[in-house]
């Protein structure tokens, strides 16, 4: 059977940039085993398999893997999909002006996104946070994780942030970095990694670093993405750890109440640089809801014979 699929670079609004995604569009009838097959032989962050949804108030059912496993929920999968949908089924193609509001089922749970296109520029699309994020407790090796990381040990924390685990749907190792020229130079180490990060909700834990500033003068954060795990020796841009961190940042930076808008760049040192829009509202001390967004423009699109 013919199925269609497109690929997209999403945090981004040029090609070559960003988060490139593969978005089977025929994805129904296919099996478990057959589509992690798949997002192997793509070989990118994430593939995802655009299904009917039991529920017609979904505008579809995701189905999201990683090279490595399948998983719940994660940001740029559902940013670019998003978007695809739109174009595929309004065709803008950023030929004119449109805001459209979607609700996509994802194994975390359904995930309401809003869409914008402008004419002349790369589609954009940003969605509620699907669970808030929370912390999760475990004891952390700091000496071995920073040999893992290939700094010091006096390296990693900055002002209140300490390494930390938090989720928002998926868990990440939280690690903040002194300064920028430290998480730009450090040299991931699977091996060390795999002895010194923890294991969370059963897999072993993904690594997220993150310092403040930015190359971009408008980020305040910079990040950097390692899974062994998931089959990702590094990551261009994350929307579930940026998720995640929402809550660290919230936490350690004591955030009032009141709108907090979070630019976060990844994937510098990949050459392939990642804006990723965060949007915190905190009330009464604790996030009552957050967002996250980025654009997303396609870069190819083909036929899978299966």
């Amino acid at each position: 059977m013919a199925r269609r699929y497109s690929i997209y670079d999403v945090f981004t609004d040029r090609r070559l940039a960003g988060n490139p995604l593969a978005v089977i569009v025929d994805g129904d009838d296919l099996a478990d085993e057959t589509m992690q097959a798949i997002a192997r032989e793509m070989n990118l962050s994430e593939t995802v398999f655009v299904q009917s949804s039991a529920n017609a108030a979904y505008a579809a059912r995701l189905r999201i893997f990683t090279p490595g496993r399948e998983l719940p929920f994660a940001g740029h999968p559902t940013v670019g999909t998003a978007v695809a949908l739109a174009e595929l089924n309004h065709g803008s193609g950023g030929q004119l002006d449109m805001d459209l509001v979607c609700v996509l089922e994802e194994n975390v749970g359904p995930v309401r996104c809003a869409v914008r296109f402008r004419a002349g520029e790369a589609g954009f699309a940003e969605f509620d946070l699907p669970r808030k994020p929370v912390r999760i407790e475990l004891p952390l090796d700091r000496q071995g994780l920073a040999d893992a990381l290939s700094v010091k040990s006096t390296d990693i924390g900055f002002e209140n942030h300490v390494a930390s685990i938090w989720s928002a749907g998926v868990p990440f190792l939280m690690i903040p970095l002194h300064n920028l020229a430290t998480a730009q130079n450090l040299e991931f180490d699977t091996a060390l990694w795999e002895k010194a990060a923890p294991f969370v909700e059963g897999s072993l834990a993904s690594a997220y670093v993150y310092c403040r500033s930015g190359v971009n003068h408008q980020a305040k954060f910079h990040a950097r993405m390692f899974s062994p795990d998931m089959g990702i020796s590094e990551d261009p841009a994350t929307g579930a750890a940026v998720a995640a961190l929402s809550g660290a940042i919230r936490h350690f930076d004591a955030l009032p109440d009141g709108h907090h808008p979070v630019l976060v760049e990844q994937g510098v040192e990949m050459g392939r640089p990642s804006l990723i829009h965060l949007h915190i509202d905190v009330k009464e001390g604790e996030i009552a809801r957050a967002r996250i967004g980025g654009q997303a423009i396609k870069v190819a699109e083909g036929t899978l014979y299966l």
